[in-house]
């Protein structure tokens, strides 16, 4: 009997906590990344510090925080600028963790606001007492949220970035979704990020037609409303009826004000991003990630790029195993292409193929569940073929060892079926009916993904052909 066939079958990534909304789901087995260290077991309440006194306000349009300020004023309602057209709220690269984003930095913008979440902590089980900074910091990386966005709308929604919550020592629900069952910070911004995401995805790859209310109603945006826009239509309709989402959407004095009065007009920063993915943009060149003469099973077809968020830009392998489960293995995952290693750590490798150090730019290479043993650290340059590490469980809910790859471009997670479809070695990726079905095919040849690792789903890497180059005169 083959070995794959003597695995347990593998069931990907659950989501963060166990609630359900209009919007989806979040399991409560984990916050994040560690399948050993699950959930949130306390959250601390620092007393909010003495406002410090009001510096001037600055001229409308003009951010509460430059680079060189010390202090900040609190937001004040004025107009927005209406150089586009009033649907268009927000870039998409202010929603996404874009090129926009490389000169922002959460912990000194919470810092110049000596306000209750400058001094917040919440305690959790992978990294203990944690800053509020660092805890959104993670969520946007670990799910490509601009922070900016995240910020703007814990403001917003619970007032606590410039000021107190009403209760500081009751502060929770901090995203407005009192109905989720995470209700500290760190499931409220994983709430956020997840509904931000299904808009933005939802509208860009056409499977949201409408922003649906929870009385059944919906609202249908003009076709040319961009994702960025849709994404925040989404968000508020989760939490607001039709009224409220229409007074939360106010150019002049909703969030998109606020937003402006926060960091400047994000149009303007967007100026040069406006195109993130450019439709001439094609794939560099990749490879299967095991070794020539290996046989790994194609374990998962198109499915979401990170803890179920995000659109369907992952897939996972498998290498054959005599035992079940979460178990050791001496095989490798090979760099899919060529790339520096910038971020190593709690299961993640992150691969820049651009080589600018910068996670937000350019092609990026996501290899989850890669066990600490052995694994490549940051600051690596690895060549295509080059070991990265093993697969295990590790890096989130995994029943059985395997690796997770997705494929990021200026911070837009790439569909695996889509106008630039996952290609390795050949093998072109295909979306099945179901969230993990699909197929690898390639020179008329088909695999079928099978999480028990069935014949049908086995791949025998071949060795590399060098291209024939003839010499010259011949």
């Amino acid at each position: 009997m083959s070995k794959f066939l003597r695995s347990i079958p593998f069931l990907f990534l659950t989501l963060l906590s166990a609630c359900t909304s209009q919007a989806g789901a979040i399991s409560e087995t984990g916050e994040g990344a560690d399948p050993t260290h699950q959930g949130i077991t306390q959250t601390a309440y620092p007393p909010p510090p003495p406002p410090p006194p009001p510096p001037t306000a600055p001229a409308t349009g003009q951010p509460l925080v430059s680079p060189t300020s010390t202090a900040m004023t609190p937001p004040t309602k004025t107009p927005r600028s209406t150089a586009r057209p009033a649907h268009l709220l927000l870039p998409d690269a202010e929603v996404v963790y874009s090129p926009t984003a490389l000169d922002f930095d959460t912990s000194t913008y919470l810092e110049k606001t000596h306000s209750f979440l400058s001094t917040y902590e919440q305690y959790l089980m992978i990294t203990g007492w944690t800053p509020a900074a660092e805890v959104i910091e993670r969520v946007a990386l670990e799910n490509s949220i601009n922070p900016r966005l995240l910020l703007a709308l814990l403001e917003y929604q619970s007032g606590c970035v410039f000021a107190s919550p009403p209760a500081p020592e009751e502060f929770e629900a901090a995203m407005g979704a009192n109905g989720q069952l995470r209700k500290d910070l760190y499931g409220q911004l994983v709430w956020a990020a997840h509904v931000l995401s299904e808009g933005f995805y939802g509208w860009r790859e056409g499977s949201l037609e409408g922003v649906p209310f929870p009385d059944g109603s919906t609202f249908y945006p003009p076709e040319d409303t961009n994702p960025g826009t849709v994404a925040l239509q989404y968000f508020f309709a989760q939490l607001s009826d039709r009224e409220a989402w229409e007074k939360a959407l106010n150019p002049q004095s909703g969030f998109p004000a606020l937003y402006q009065e926060m960091f400047g007009d994000p149009w303007e920063l967007a100026a040069d991003w406006e195109e993130l993915v450019p439709e001439e943009l094609s794939q560099p060149s990749l490879s299967l990630p095991f070794e020539v003469g290996k046989t790994w099973a194609y374990t998962s077809g198109p499915h979401k790029a990170f803890e179920n968020n995000g659109p369907r830009a992952a897939l996972d392998f498998a290498p054959p195993m005599d035992e079940q489960g979460c178990i050791p293995t001496s095989e490798w995952v090979l760099a899919i292409t060529h790339g520096l290693i910038i971020r190593s750590e709690l299961g993640v490798v992150i691969q820049d193929v651009d080589e600018d150090g910068k996670e937000q730019t350019g092609w990026v290479i996501l290899y989850l569940h890669i066990s600490e043993e052995d694994r490549l650290p940051a600051g690596e340059y690895v060549h295509q073929g080059e070991k990265v590490g093993h697969p295990s469980c590790e890096g989130g809910i995994a029943t059985g060892t395997h690796l997770h790859i997705a494929r990021k471009y200026n911070g837009v997670w790439i569909p695996a079926d889509g106008l630039i479809p996952f290609v390795l070695d050949g093998w072109q990726a295909h979306a099945g009916e179901g969230p993990r079905d699909g197929t690898l095919t390639r020179n008329g040849e088909t695999k079928i993904a099978n999480q028990a690792g069935a014949v049908s789903s086995q791949i025998t890497r071949e060795e590399d052909k060098p291209l024939y180059i003839p010499l010259g005169g011949e």
